[in-house]
């Protein structure tokens, strides 16, 4: 269907005729021409002059009718969301380049995976990308552009921010975005905090920002990433910097879940139960498709603006 944006416009119609009606014309002449009187009464400058009368009232009309802004509404579509703002803080510390996940994979190659398509899916959520390591660092505010949430996730680098683990510091910063977001959304807080060791490095103990963070509405939900620890015969392999004790404290602290995640599989059987546990399919909201067709008659008066100049400056 059609429809007009701003249908007020239609009051500046009659302007042209206010200003020749109520403004006084100029009086007297710069030159005085002897023969001006003798070319009024010529047949081919008054047509002329109906012409170009014609020619700006239709000029006039077709800006007017572009200042109403007419749009064309396609049928409505529905956008489903939560409102829910969802943090995403990954581990970039040097350890994240342990190549003991599928194939060799390093630990962080497997989460941009997993985590990229996990983004991909949150249709509905804003959602925002926090990298840690010694410090954490906002890459992404929440957004619901997730393409570029993504994008930021595959572009994130082992020892971007430093070779340590500041957990706590990480929950802090997510923490402080989130509420400064509370006045845009008032959907629920989730973090997921994702690492491959301990903390060791920040200013904030994590068991005390989880308690922070309870205190708040923030939701936490912890993975542990790295293939479980062995004693072999050239000593351990695997990940055996992980604390658990403390992601399993900040997890039941905030309401959330614990999780490990040894392998590829295993990672994307997590963000599974964490969308069955936080679904970001809500209510429908509805929205319509417009296109601007403006354009069209903001064009027609240029075109016609043309002969109108040309016959004017002929007169």
């Amino acid at each position: 269907m059609i429809h007009v944006a701003w249908p007020l416009m239609i009051l500046f119609l009659p302007l042209p005729w206010l200003v020749r009606r109520y403004l006084p014309e100029a009086q007297g002449s710069a030159v005085f021409l002897p023969f001006a009187a003798a070319l009024e009464h010529a047949p081919l400058q008054r047509v002329n002059s109906r012409r170009r009368s014609v020619l700006f009232a239709l000029v006039w009309l077709s800006l007017v009718l572009a200042g109403m802004r007419p749009q064309w509404l396609d049928d409505p579509l529905p956008a489903p969301t939560t409102g829910r703002q969802l943090m995403l803080a990954v581990d970039v510390s040097g350890s994240m380049a342990t190549p003991d996940m599928a194939n060799n994979a390093s630990r962080l190659n497997v989460v941009q995976k997993v985590a990229g398509d996990f983004i991909q899916h949150r249709q509905g959520d804003q959602v925002g990308l926090i990298l840690f390591g010694t410090q954490p660092y906002l890459q992404s505010p929440l957004s619901s552009d997730l393409s570029t949430v993504s994008k930021f996730l595959q572009e994130a680098m082992v020892g971007l921010a430093g070779p340590q683990t500041a957990i706590g510091d990480a929950i802090g910063l997510a923490l402080k975005v989130m509420q400064a977001n509370r006045s845009k959304s008032k959907g629920d807080m989730v973090l997921i905090l994702l690492t491959d060791g301990g903390n060791n490095a920040g200013m904030m103990d994590p068991v005390a920002a989880a308690k922070m963070a309870a205190g708040r509405g923030l939701r936490i939900y912890t993975i542990g990433v790295g293939a479980q620890a062995r004693q072999g015969f050239f000593g351990m392999s695997g990940n055996a910097d992980l604390d658990e004790d403390t992601l399993k404290k900040i997890a039941s602290i905030t309401g959330g879940e614990y999780f490990r995640a040894t392998d590829m599989d295993a990672l994307q059987n997590v963000y599974a139960r964490i969308d069955r546990l936080e679904p970001s399919i809500g209510p429908d909201q509805w929205y319509r498709p417009h296109s601007e067709w403006f354009v069209w008659p903001l064009a027609f008066a240029l075109l016609l603006s043309i002969p109108a100049v040309w016959m004017r400056e002929m007169a």
